[in-house]
């Protein structure tokens, strides 16, 4: 038996209706009288797909953001009188991917203050720096800036580094993906904040980096719209908020591709303080740097507003860029412009 699975080609968005179609092409001279086509889904569990001249369908109703894989599928075939039964499996490896819905954004909270240049934004600039390529002999006249000094003391005789020039990303966004931080749909938000948040940019031609901090933490560079994206959203369609490590201990690596970025903006549901620390540390270093708070309170039952959080003032003060999210925002004005209103006001 050979099972065929077919769906409407195009994007799948969250919320949508997704129609599966079915088709089982087997030797059989004779249908069996039933035959059932069972599969378990992740996220979703068992289903079980009557048959019937070799084909079926089913809708899978506003389906939720993720990457569902279609495994353990077999075809269960019984005679009339349910007397015989036999359960064949079938190979037919599939996974389903569910896109978020992003938001255009023509101007980002982050356009302002710090942010800004003499009253205008520097939408091309190209960062560079140099890095650490391999090490040679010393030749005298050369500047002893250059001594490579580890490898001087291991090899006995001066070394001097041979540095090249290395682009570095315009923009990093980072996903915090910790677990124990997800209320209801939090993480999903921060998918779509993350995901609007780096489209914009994607299309303004910036080079930009998104890193999500999951179990197996994954790194996209999207330094091309047309070329680099789609496996960024492919990424966010798939995250997961299965990390047990903060946000923070990304930030805390110098040659780290968030660090060493112009701009960084961060967005989570978990204000540690040593996130706070970090961010505060950035900025006085003239990196530039920025939060999307995601508040995880606002998606309980109760569904409630806590008190500003002192953290998100602090960093406000400190002249980090806050936007903060609460269940049912609208995430164009929470990250475009009206979102420069203070946390207080959030």
């Amino acid at each position: 038996m050979r099972l065929h699975r077919t769906v409407e080609s195009g994007e799948r968005l969250e919320g949508d209706d997704v129609e599966v179609e079915l088709r089982l092409e087997h030797s059989a001279h004779l249908p069996p009288p039933s035959l059932v086509l069972v599969e378990n889904v992740s996220r979703l569990g068992e289903r079980r797909t009557p048959l019937e001249a070799k084909q079926g369908r089913y809708t899978l109703s506003r389906v939720r953001r993720g990457r569902y894989v279609f495994r353990e599928v077999r075809a269960v075939l019984e005679d009339a009188f349910g007397l015989q039964r036999a359960e064949i499996p079938l190979a037919a490896p599939w996974a389903l991917l569910v896109h978020p819905r992003l938001v255009e954004l023509d101007r980002l909270f982050t356009e302002g203050g710090t942010y800004a240049q003499d009253g205008r934004r520097l939408l091309l600039r190209r960062p560079s720096g140099f890095d650490l390529h391999s090490v040679r002999d010393y030749e005298e006249g050369e500047s002893l800036r250059k001594v490579h000094w580890r490898s001087t003391a291991k090899r006995g005789k001066l070394m001097v580094k041979e540095l090249e020039d290395a682009p570095r990303d315009e923009v990093a966004i980072l996903l915090d993906g910790e677990a124990g931080a997800v209320v209801g749909e939090s993480f999903d938000v921060q998918v779509r904040a993350a995901g609007s948040l780096l489209l914009a940019q994607a299309r303004r031609g910036r080079r930009a980096v998104l890193l999500v901090n999951g179990a197996h933490r994954t790194v996209q560079r999207v330094h091309s719209y047309e070329t680099d994206w789609p496996q960024a959203y492919d990424l966010l369609a798939a995250a997961e908020a299965d990390s047990h490590a903060p946000a923070a201990a990304l930030l805390g690596d110098d040659g780290a591709s968030v660090a060493r970025a112009l701009e960084l903006t961060v967005v989570t549901a978990s204000l540690a303080p040593l996130l706070v620390e970090r961010l505060l540390r950035r900025t006085l270093g003239q990196q530039r740097a920025a939060l999307v708070y995601v508040d995880p309170a606002s998606f309980g039952r109760n569904g409630a507003h806590p008190a500003p959080q002192p953290a998100l003032l602090r960093l406000q003060a400190g002249g980090v860029p806050v936007a903060v999210i609460r269940s049912g925002d609208d995430l164009g004005s929470k990250l475009g412009g009206s979102a420069l209103r203070r946390a207080a006001d959030g």
